[in-house]
């Protein structure tokens, strides 16, 4: 058997096309996190090099909206609380009572959204903050 030698995954002629094109796709996704690759879409982002694209623009960026924009977007299209911003980007496991989430996001969204034909950084009412993959 393929998993006995050693295979991650194993699937068989008469499997459904539908399963076996979902796999193949959930192991690109990890082999690109695993090579330091995070985006979907037209955002690129290289953990490795620190280094954003998106549309084939290089954005730079310092290195706290280099972080929040990496924790949103392990998490495409779910929102993320402010306070597991603040624990992810900045080790703090209280709410500090300021708005650097929010002034990093208003920065981070002038150079990740700006001049593009949609925005892919959004505001969740109660919830915290997203990073769409494609347009609604």
């Amino acid at each position: 058997m393929a998993l006995d030698a050693g295979a991650d995954d194993a699937v068989g002629w008469t499997d459904n096309l539908t399963e076996v094109l979902a796999r193949i796709a959930s192991l690109l996704r990890r082999s690109r996190i695993a090579a330091g690759q995070l985006g979907e879409g037209e955002l690129r982002i290289d953990l490795i090099d620190r280094r954003v694209e998106r549309a084939g623009r290089l954005i730079r960026l310092p290195l706290r909206e280099f972080d929040l924009l990496a924790n949103l977007a392990r998490v495409p299209d779910r929102p993320l609380s402010r306070a597991a911003l603040l624990r992810a980007v900045w080790r703090l496991d209280f709410d500090p009572g300021t708005n650097r989430v929010e002034v990093h996001m208003s920065r981070l969204r002038a150079k990740v959204d700006r001049g593009f034909d949609w925005p892919m950084l959004h505001t969740v009412k109660g919830m915290g903050y997203t990073l769409r993959s494609r347009p609604d």
